[in-house]
């Protein structure tokens, strides 16, 4: 799962600026209440904290964004997202997050993919791949960072300090015939999305707004391989596996597994085919060099 940089950017500064009017009364309000009282009632005594914990508590679970991938065979599958987001953050951000929507619909469109917007806050969007490389250059394409700036000039300097996503998968094919072993390799460094930080320490944590999963759905299953300590453990739902996605960390998530190669299979049907007419026709039937010059040698002695 992986979000639009500059769209969730201008989506955060947009949903933590009302709330901008609580530290300013904080800061004025705390010497005339005394410090040691505030200090016993209230413990936290940098306020983007409390800005940390009014966001938390009012936008919990305000993106789920979930990417699929969905293999039939090595020459057919489909890139699916489903993203639904929650009502705190639509009455928070208004257009902002629709025009964000409907910037996924073009850039599918443009792909040759289609949306189903299920609601006003809800669109899945399916694009279809025939191939290792069709689906790298439309992944990575969808995703990267730099292509999916959106086309208005950046305004303040708050945007232009948004935070940017680095998304790149990388598919292996090995052809054995019959079946293509494919080594899936997907890198996403959400470390940008740490966006409430002071001093190098990270305040904020983004995994309790952002609900990202990417998962990899194959014929025969999958199996994780987990070299690096960035390597995400998955979850397994049958032919289907899920990893959750750390905003704020570098994700890294490599697999393998096996798909049926139909322009193998088709060939050795082709092959099995003629050889079964060749074997039926001179072990079941005459030889043609027998039974023609038997039949023209009957008719001329007639």
């Amino acid at each position: 799962m992986v979000l639009n940089s500059s769209i969730f950017g201008k989506i955060f500064f947009w949903l933590i600026r009302p709330f901008s009017f609580v530290l300013t009364k904080i800061k004025f309000l705390s010497p005339l209440n005394g410090r040691n009282r505030m200090n016993r009632v209230f413990p936290i005594r940098n306020p983007i904290l409390w800005l940390v914990v009014l966001t938390s508590l009012l936008l919990s679970g305000c993106v789920k964004y979930d990417v699929g991938l969905n293999f039939d065979n090595s020459n057919s599958g489909e890139l699916v997202q489903h993203i639904k987001l929650g009502e705190r953050l639509t009455s928070f951000s208004g257009d902002s997050v629709y025009e964000w929507l409907n910037s996924i619909e073009r850039r599918a469109r443009q792909l040759e993919g289609k949306t189903q917007r299920v609601s006003q806050e809800e669109i899945i969007v399916t694009i279809p791949f025939s191939s290792g490389r069709e689906l790298q250059e439309k992944f990575n394409e969808f995703f990267n960072s730099h292509t999916n700036q959106p086309s208005e000039s950046v305004q303040g300097k708050s945007d232009s300090e948004l935070p940017k996503i680095e998304s790149n998968v990388l598919l292996e094919q090995n052809n054995f015939l019959l079946i293509v072993r494919n080594r899936l390799i997907y890198d996403l460094d959400l470390r940008s999305l740490s966006l409430i930080a002071s001093k190098g320490n990270v305040l904020a944590n983004a995994g309790s707004i952002l609900d990202l999963e990417f998962s990899l759905k194959t014929p025969w299953g999958a199996k994780n391989i987990q070299l690096t300590e960035t390597a995400i453990a998955p979850e397994k739902n049958g032919n289907r596996l899920v990893w959750k996605l750390q905003p704020g960390e570098l994700n890294h998530i490599e697999t393998v597994f096996w798909l049926p190669s139909p322009l193998g299979i088709g060939a050795l049907l082709i092959i099995l085919f003629v050889w079964g007419g060749f074997y039926l026709r001179y072990n079941f039937m005459p030889d043609p060099r027998i039974q023609f010059p038997a039949k023209a040698a009957t008719a001329q002695e007639q």
